[in-house]
Order: structure tokens, then C-alpha cells, then sequence
């Protein structure tokens, strides 16, 4: 991936929890514009190197960039409206559409227009109609386009995936993937998407990330998906499609 330009670098990044170390000396980083998955066996690291990249978590050793500014120099609020992040529960708040896509506005002491919440509903194909639904009442399909809405509030130039269509029927995952291309490719916004489907990875992903044990152990265009170099890749390809 030389002379790409990257929306996230990683240098030397580490982090321990209770004594046991998750993420060891990551390194390389991920493009801009484009979609990147992040593929390996549960327990590699995957969802903890989200929430550094967001700053839930900070690491212990190492250097994150965004856009090529030390993350450690970001105010947090101006991280979150960079790195927006959307969840594979869906969380919803009690309350109407509305609120719950209100809310990243209100954190900041501000208000969401209605115009503006039912341009939201339409860029993540909802009717604005649903604007005064109960959030509870929502398929699970729509829960999770809201939440990519909600996301989406502050415009965030980069966007985290974490499983978002785990627990989604083949129908509403498939209409999520096509949103999720359409965004990138309307927006230019740059995702990184966390799934444990290798088939949706080769299906939307441009540069794929295999993470195990902690460590990136292999990278590059989503084709080493299909022809990775390293063995241990090959067994875990292998090991699903088996």
C-alpha cells in the first residue's frame, strides 16, 4: 500500500489489560477513502484496537495518527466527531428517532433540526416517517441504520464497524452492506469494518487487516483474502470455510 494516504498509522502501538498484554507493536495503517476489513478469530484484539482508535482506551506504548495528528493531541469531543464508531447491540436510547439521533448535538449542547434529522433518515434509506416512532419499536435492521445515522450526526470522516450485522437477518445485513459501500463511495468517508464473515470482507472490503494473538500478521488488497502468504492466514481461511 505505498504511497496511499492514510486516514489512521499505527506505530509500535501496545496495550495490556490486567496484566495480560492484548495488543503487541502494531504497525501500518489504514487508507483513506476507502473500506478496510479487519478479519482474525475471536479474542485477537480486533474490537480493542476500536476503542483506542476512538480514545476509549489509550495505549500503553506506541503512536496513533489521525490524518496525521497524534491522537494524544486531540480534545476528545473533536476525536469522536473524527472517528465515529457504530456498535454491533444497536444500543437505543427510551424515546423517540428523533431523540436518539439527537443526542450527539445534545452532548455538545446543541440542537438537532428536524430538517436535518430527516436528511440523516434518507442518506441511511429510513422513511421520516419513523422521526417519531419509539426507537424500541424498530426491526432490528432499522435499529442498526439509525445507529449508523446517529453516527453519522457529526459527519465523521472516518467510521468503525464492529460487527454491525452479526446479529441481522441475510436480507437486512445485504441492504446494510450496500449502505455502508454507498457512504464510502458518496462521501469518500474512509471505514474500517470489524467481521466475522470473511464473505461480506471479500464482498465490500478494498484492503483487508488479519489480525491474531494481538498482532497484524498480514495486510494488503482484499484479494489475500482469497491468496494470503502467511500459513497461519491460510489455516484460519481455511478453517472457515471449513
Amino acid at each position: 500500500m505505498d504511497n496511499i494516504q492514510e486516514a489512521i498509522t499505527l506505530q509500535n502501538v501496545s496495550f495490556s489489560a490486567n496484566g495480560t498484554e492484548i495488543l503487541h507493536q502494531l504497525n501500518g495503517g489504514f487508507p483513506a477513502g476507502n473500506i478496510s476489513v479487519l478479519v482474525g478469530p475471536s479474542g485477537a484484539g480486533k474490537s480493542t484496537l476500536f476503542r483506542l482508535l476512538n480514545g476509549m482506551r489509550s495505549a500503553d506504548k506506541g503512536e496513533i495518527y489521525i490524518h496525521g495528528k497524534n491522537i494524544a493531541q486531540f480534545d476528545p469531543t473533536d476525536l469522536r466527531r473524527t472517528v465515529g464508531i457504530a456498535l454491533q447491540q444497536a444500543p437505543m436510547l427510551q424515546g423517540t428517532v428523533w431523540k436518539n439521533l439527537s443526542l450527539p448535538r445534545k452532548l455538545q449542547g446543541k440542537e438537532l433540526t428536524k430538517e436535518e434529522a430527516q436528511k440523516l433518515l434518507r442518506i441511511v434509506n429510513l422513511d421520516e416517517q419513523l422521526l417519531d416512532r419509539k426507537a424500541k419499536e424498530l426491526s432490528g435492521g432499522q435499529k442498526q441504520r439509525l445507529s449508523i445515522a446517529r453516527t453519522l450526526v457529526n459527519q465523521p470522516p472516518i467510521l468503525l464497524l464492529d460487527e454491525i450485522t452479526s446479529s441481522l437477518d441475510q436480507v437486512s445485513a445485504h441492504e446494510i452492506e450496500k449502505l455502508i459501500i454507498h457512504l464510502n463511495q458518496a462521501y469518500q468517508t474512509t471505514i474500517i469494518w470489524i467481521t466475522h464473515s470473511l464473505e461480506q470482507a471479500r464482498k465490500v472490503g478494498d484492503y483487508a487487516y488479519v489480525m491474531m494473538n494481538g498482532k497484524i500478521v498480514e495486510s494488503g488488497n482484499i484479494d489475500l483474502l482469497t491468496h494470503p502468504s502467511s500459513d497461519s492466514v491460510k489455516n484460519f481461511i481455511k478453517g472457515d470455510q471449513s
